[in-house]
């Protein structure tokens, strides 16, 4: 895309505006001025976009789409602006027609069509698909309403409607020529012509219009542009006089309204089983469409496509690419099943038993019925084929319909030629414990690709302070190649260097805080430690042990408030499901115990809370560059991966952590002296659970500081949380505490003094903080993303058209 120099970005700035709302820059409202930057922005890599899709046609490129029911791309202005090379010139630009960019980014609204890692994660494949120059896309829903906004009403979560597309959407395209049908409910049965082939017939149920809404996928300073397809629900015309009331087009329009409806009900459920095998459906057909352009015979098809599932939402790819294969083009099911087999790949995100979808066979009827009779067949054929040669229960075990439900991750498996972990501990945990049957049946298959991050992202536009000590450092090299942070260790002695990162820390924690009195009215000292955790709120992260710490931290200080620790704020984020009641009690209990902290002047402004409303990826950039401290404390064996102790990593917070997930390289990237471990291992929890000998209610009667702690949940210490308390208190004392708070606490307190007398040796904690960001460099989801890329779905960069020096653009950028 044309690079411009500052006078011909104002010209055309001001040309735009003048063209789209017919005034001037001093007229202009933020929300109009953004509306023109957009504008111009879109229009620019437009041409990049067609050519990068014409390129991978011309060369009849392998494509990959991931599939996934979350993406979770933030804001996106600065972001393009940034991969399309223009961030400097537009903000000095803008500055000289008196306009702050932050405050056009600030109108953006945040894009949260997703829940927290998964679609994060998802979101930053796809700027690293692009940005390594592989010819890959998403594909998911568009949802009217993203995750909820959080909003706390005297302490407690309330859920508000995210309504982010009320003003539109000017990343995306609709493309209505590339809209296709898809059938939901009603009967299906089959008939036989006198060659035996089976041809279904359709009774009843609804047709529905999948409309894509196409948002590209600007790769970083290669003009590389690619596609992220979301599929929004309409009637189709035909339709119309079905659906006559509001009640009526309402069971339509709310397939897509929706991000995770409320499965404890059966409603919820069932609109939840609908909205997989909408954008499923839709997803595979729009593939095969592309395919048949080709025109390239159907055999070769996993020559040209690779179909990725990213955790079992979209498993029914499986199925219906059976579907289609077998009903639409006639290929008979052996073919058809090899060449699924070859064309889909999968990732498994959870540890979990509980988050491997499961769904009730007459639901999955109900609600795609010839979708269930093609599993049923594939079930029915993978037993016949195991029988004779794995034994019964090892056959009973890993079929696809058991007990009245299928079982999504077994159809995912089954239907693949890949399944991989996202951590190393993960993927060898799966291999051994979750899915260690699929692993006696497929050991092949299985392998590893640890999660990563875009690091441009949470660098270059989150913590520019520290990205322009970097470049005086170490050059801009690592800009392009994140390996070459480690030439940041050069300088682990250099005074200068550490005094240059402290200062960009300590401006990061001034902006947050000014955020935390603006947004909290609690006043925080920056000089102070900021600790931080931010994730989901659900029991196995553990936020409940951090809050216990403070809770006896608090006590100590009361008894002394002239106590020599290290002042701390405590900083969380997190939401908790809507109908997670059990993480919702716990925000309740640290809001108040934040209240009661944050206003007992007794203890000198040693300790304090904030528990920022309403995390979401805008609120992360804002959290992530001040953080000294970084919170990492689930269970082992319970947290897949986790990428927000990457992202801390990279920003210089030293990582308290469990040996779980990536936690385990992070600990092997730094080496032991720069982490802080605590607390059982994966192999002490499962020997717990075999040898059923853990007894949290001994630990609270015999230690006498755990029982202080634990009783002010009921004793009235901290107020307001009479029902709330009791809650945890009987999850841990009563229910035998299932996430092993209290047996990991005194573990957990120890190295939390750790953390307090490092930060006392301010030179020692630099270099600490600096051998992190130094070695974060191999977390990169660019990395990531190649390792697919070679090892899982055989895809290359294409190398298409010249530039005008005659250098192709794609080595152009690999050179």
């Amino acid at each position: 895309m044309k690079k411009m120099n500052k006078k011909e970005f104002k010209q055309c700035f001001s040309r735009r505006l003048a063209e789209k709302f017919a005034m001037e820059v001093s007229d202009a409202s933020p929300s109009e001025l953004y509306q023109t930057l957009g504008s111009l922005m879109t229009s620019a890599y437009s041409q990049d976009w067609r050519q990068t899709w014409q390129d991978y046609r011309d060369a009849e490129q392998k494509q990959s789409y991931y599939f996934s029911i979350e993406f979770l791309p933030g804001k996106m202005l600065k972001s393009n602006l940034l991969n399309m090379g223009w961030l400097e010139t537009v903000e000095a630009g803008l500055l000289e027609l008196g306009i702050q960019l932050d405050d056009l980014a600030e109108i953006e609204p945040d894009m949260a069509l997703g829940n927290g890692g998964l679609g994060r994660l998802a979101s930053c494949f796809m700027d690293s698909i692009a940005s390594t120059g592989l010819p890959g896309n998403g594909n998911g829903i568009r949802y009217e309403y993203g995750l909820f906004k959080q909003r706390f009403v005297d302490n407690y979560q309330v859920e508000l409607p995210d309504e982010w597309l009320q003003k539109g959407n000017l990343w995306e395209v609709r493309k209505e020529s590339k809209a296709v049908n898809v059938r939901l409910g009603g009967n299906v049965y089959l008939s036989s012509d006198e060659m035996g082939n089976l041809t279904p017939h359709y009774q009843d149920g609804m047709v529905v219009r999948a409309v894509p809404y196409d948002t590209g996928m600007v790769g970083y300073q290669n003009n590389i542009v690619n596609t992220m397809r979301l599929w929004s629900v309409e009637i189709p015309a035909e339709e119309e006089g079905n659906y006559r009331s509001v009640e009526a087009r309402r069971t339509v329009e709310d397939l897509t309204s929706v991000l995770y409806p409320d499965d404890s009900n059966e409603a919820g459920r069932r609109l939840r089983l609908s909205q997989e095998y909408f954008f499923v459906s839709a997803g595979v057909q729009s593939i095969l469409r592309y395919y048949k352009e080709l025109k390239q015979p159907i055999d070769k098809i996993s020559q040209y496509v690779a179909i990725h599932i990213n955790d079992t939402h979209p498993a029914m790819c499986v199925a219906e690419f059976m579907r289609l294969l077998i009903d639409e083009e006639n290929v008979s099911w052996e073919r058809a099943w090899n060449l699924t087999q070859k064309v889909m790949s999968y990732t498994n995100h959870t540890i979990m038993a509980e988050a491997l979808e499961k769904w009730s066979i007459p639901m999955m009827k109900s609600v795609c019925p010839r979708i269930y009779q093609i599993i049923e067949e594939i079930d029915r054929r993978f037993v016949a084929e195991m029988t004779g040669v794995q034994s019964f229960d090892l056959i009973q075990r890993t079929r696809i319909i058991q007990n009245d439900q299928v079982h999504m991750a077994h159809l995912a498996i089954i239907g693949s030629h890949s399944t991989n972990g996202v951590a190393k501990l993960h993927s060898d945990l799966l291999k051994s414990v979750v899915l260690h049957d699929f692993y006696e049946l497929y050991p092949a298959r299985f392998n590893n690709k640890t999660n990563g991050i875009a690091m441009r992202r949470w660098t270059q536009l989150a913590n520019p302070s520290m990205s322009k000590v970097l470049d005086e450092t170490i050059g801009k090299t690592w800009r392009k190649t994140p390996g070459d942070l480690r030439l940041l260790l050069n300088y682990e002695n250099d005074d200068q260097v550490l005094n240059n990162l402290a200062a960009a820390k300590l401006t990061n924690k001034k902006r947050l805080a000014a955020y935390i009195q603006e947004n909290c009215g609690v006043e925080v000292n920056p000089h102070a430690i900021f600790d931080v955790q931010i994730k989901r709120l659900h029991a196995y992260k553990r936020q409940l042990l951090n809050l216990l710490h403070i809770i006896k931290l608090y006590l100590e200080l009361k008894e002394n408030p002239d106590l020599p620790i290290e002042p701390r704020v405590f900083i969380f984020g997190a939401k908790a499901a809507p109908s997670y009641h059990y993480a919702k009690s716990i925000i309740k209990v640290i809001n108040e115990t934040a209240s009661l902290i944050n206003n007992d002047d007794s203890i000198h402004n040693k300790l304090k809370i904030v528990f920022l409303e309403n995390y979401n990826v805008s609120l992360a950039e804002r959290i992530i560059p001040a953080a000294d401290v970084s919170e990492q404390i689930s269970l082992a064996s319970k947290e897949a991966s986790g990428t927000s102790n990457m992202k801390l990593m990279l920003n210089g917070a030293v990582t308290i952590a469990t040996l779980d997930g990536a936690n385990v390289e992070i600990r092997d990237a730094v080496g032991d002296d720069n982490i802080a471990i605590f607390g059982l291992t994966e192999e002490e929890v499962y020997q717990y659970y075999e040898n059923k000998t853990y007894h949290a209610a001994a630990i609270y009667e015999q230690d006498n500081v755990v029982r202080r702690v634990i009783d002010t949940l009921i004793d009235g210490t901290i107020p307001n949380i009479h029902s709330e308390g009791q809650e945890i208190f009987d999850s841990l004392i009563k229910y035998n505490d299932e996430y092993f708070v209290l047996r990991d606490f005194e573990a957990y307190c120890i190295a939390q003094m750790s953390i307090d007398k490092a930060y006392k040796y301010q030179r020692r904690w630099l270099q600490i903080s600096l051998r992190n960001i130094a070695n974060a460099g191999r977390f990169s989801s660019d990395h990531t993303v190649q390792r697919y890329a070679e090892d899982i779905w055989q895809i290359e960069p294409v190398f298409a058209h010249k530039d005008d020096r005659g250098v192709t653009k794609h080595e152009a950028y690999l050179l």
